[in-house]
Parts: structure tokens; C-alpha cells; sequence
């Protein structure tokens, strides 16, 4: 075995990328086939154009990426830490218990404190301060500009 076959290994993480790639453009070129016929048949440039030109450019990235995949020629990746996913996850979770009956401010503002925990922010409570009034804000947005509607809590049926 010579130097350079006992150096090339193969990144399994970037060729599971190379494969999600590929079967991403498999299905976009799939959907986009089965279109109907009749869709657009009068311009030169139908609703079939640009879905299949997406799904050859995910085809090459997925072979160039399958390719340096097998040659090892992603740089060395950092040691994963779970803690900030789990600062989100758990915040996303808060969220959706508290949103049903708390409201869209005090739901969201717990993820808002949760995501700026898990990249080093705070203190906690004043991320979550922070949050809640921004999504009070958007709510306010959404609600009255917009005549959307967002769950309503007890801080949003103040306004």
C-alpha cells in the first residue's frame, strides 16, 4: 500500500451530504416530471425549466461532493458540542407548550432567551425580556398592520 492510499480516507458526514444531495435533485427532477402537460405549454421557457436546471446543479454539487468526500479533501471539523442544540431544542419545546395559552410574546421570547443562550449570550432574563418585546413587536405587526392572526395572549390582549 502506497503513502497516498493509506492517507485518503473517506468522510463519511460529507458523503451522507453527497447522498442528501442527490436524492434531493432525484426528487425535484421527479416532481418536476410529473407535472402536467397542459401547464404553460405556450412559452418557449415552461414551469419545468427551472426546477430541472436546480435539480442538475444539486446533481453536480452531489458528485463533487461525493468526490472530494473520497478523496479526504474536507478540512478537519471541530468536536461537536450538543449543549447549544439542546439550549434550542429545549426552547423550541417551551415555545410550543406555552403558546397555546401564554400567547405569541411570551411563547416566543423564551425561544428568542433560549437560542442567545446557546450562543454565549445573556443573562437569561434579560435575553428573555428582550425577546418578548420584539415579539411583541412583530406581533403587534402581524395582528394590527397585517390583520393576521398569531396567538393571542394576556400581553397581547392588552393591546
Amino acid at each position: 500500500m502506497t503513502s497516498l492510499q493509506s492517507e485518503r480516507r473517506l468522510d463519511r458526514a460529507a458523503f451522507g451530504i453527497a447522498v442528501a444531495l442527490a436524492a434531493v435533485a432525484i426528487v425535484i427532477a421527479v416532481d418536476t416530471y410529473n407535472l402536467p402537460e397542459g401547464i404553460a405549454s405556450y412559452a418557449r421557457v415552461g414551469p419545468r425549466a427551472f426546477p430541472y436546471a436546480i435539480a442538475a446543479a444539486m446533481a453536480v454539487l452531489a458528485i463533487a461532493t461525493a468526490i472530494a468526500a473520497w478523496r479526504g479533501k474536507f478540512p478537519e471539523r471541530p468536536k461537536d458540542e450538543y449543549g447549544p442544540f439542546y439550549w434550542i431544542v429545549g426552547g423550541l419545546l417551551v415555545q410550543l407548550a406555552l403558546i397555546g395559552w401564554a400567547g405569541f410574546a411570551i411563547a416566543t421570547g423564551a425561544v428568542f432567551a433560549a437560542t442567545a443562550r446557546a450562543f454565549g449570550r445573556g443573562p437569561l432574563w434579560m435575553t428573555y425580556l428582550i425577546g418578548v418585546g420584539i415579539s411583541l413587536a412583530i406581533w403587534l405587526a402581524f395582528a394590527k398592520g397585517l390583520s393576521l392572526v398569531l396567538p393571542a395572549g394576556p400581553l397581547e390582549r392588552m393591546f
